[in-house]
């Protein structure tokens, strides 16, 4: 027979572990439904030719790796399209992307840097993380009105002379990747500063002391000391950028309309796959999904391995001294 106390401290006590199931079970039933289950639905449906022409819906019929073999067949100009709109995405991630984490360094660095000891730091992370909190479809048709034939920039320049009245920055490759690898690294390098800046504070700062104090000069502890323990938060950003720049999408399409002029060298993944989407044929845009998940692990994939190296071997110093 239990002993009435006993049976008093049985009923008051908690199982925390139910109530942290319950408050976590939100995450995990919206991820099931609306992330999880549609790609799985997104790689059945690539298998299948099912389109719309007007009012009649075609298919869905089962065709294997049909629309994979389309998607890499040439065109009648012996152009294969997605491998094309590939490079176009790559080439103006990377021109957006370099300056990105250049300037983002360079600036967490400075910010917490304890002998420049700069003020009003608020003041600048504010400043500097406020682009990131403009829509791109704002921002992108804020650089269309800037750049346009009739637009402030224009005027200028041919006030100065720079250009004559026919020069379009629509109409050349060259300015238009490089608007839209602008604007990308306007949107996110404050981002990233942020980022990298959280994880210069949490490395021991009796580490850059000590550099010092061995005769170190401020490249040297950068390179020796910061970027060594800065890597894995370094490899995080670069992998989140990669992945946000092969699905890049918004902001090609509304400053070139759509179109990606000139010639499409600025459409991008996501864009084609848009166009499937807009004449209902899931079939293929089921297929570049599959395609667009597999060039983002593999990158993914590949970069994570390359900088991560020294992290994964047992031949690293703190691993041998561990035995």
């Amino acid at each position: 027979m239990d002993h009435p106390r006993r049976k008093l401290t049985r009923k008051k006590s908690i199982s925390y572990a139910k109530w942290g199931y319950i408050f976590i079970a939100p995450f995990f039933i919206t991820y099931l439904f609306f992330t999880l289950i549609p790609q799985f639905l997104t790689v059945y449906n690539s298998f299948f030719e099912s389109y719309r022409v007007g009012l009649k819906q075609i298919g869905p019929t089962f065709v294997g790796f049909r629309n994979y073999a389309d998607l890499f067949s040439p065109d009648s100009s012996g152009t294969v399209l997605i491998l094309k709109y590939a490079w176009n995405t790559l080439v103006i991630w990377f021109i957006g992307a370099l300056p990105q984490f250049v300037v983002a360094l360079l600036l967490a660095v400075l910010f917490t840097s304890t002998r420049l000891n700069i003020r009003g730091q608020g003041f600048f992370k504010t400043v500097i993380y406020m682009p990131n909190l403009i829509m791109a479809a704002a921002f992108s048709m804020l650089f269309f009105t800037l750049f346009s034939r009739v637009g402030p920039i224009q005027a200028l320049l041919e006030q100065w002379g720079v250009v004559d009245q026919s020069f379009d920055f629509f109409s050349y490759k060259v300015t238009v990747r490089g608007m839209i690898a602008l604007m990308n690294f306007l949107m996110w390098f404050g981002n990233t500063t942020i980022v990298l800046m959280a994880g210069i504070m949490g490395i021991d700062q009796t580490l850059f002391e000590a550099a010092k104090i061995d005769g170190a000069n401020s490249v040297q502890v950068f390179f020796r000391v910061t970027m060594p323990l800065l890597m894995p938060i370094f490899v995080y950003c670069l992998i989140t950028a990669m992945i946000g720049g092969v699905q890049m999408f918004d902001v090609p399409q509304i400053l070139t309309k759509g179109s990606g002029q000139p010639n499409e060298t600025a459409r991008t993944l996501v864009m084609y796959l848009n166009g499937y989407l807009t004449n209902k044929n899931y079939g293929m845009a089921g297929a570049i999904s599959v395609i667009i998940f597999i060039i983002t692990g593999v990158l993914g994939g590949f970069v994570y391995k390359m900088l991560s190296a020294q992290y994964k071997t047992d031949k690293t110093p703190h691993r041998r001294a561990r035995g």
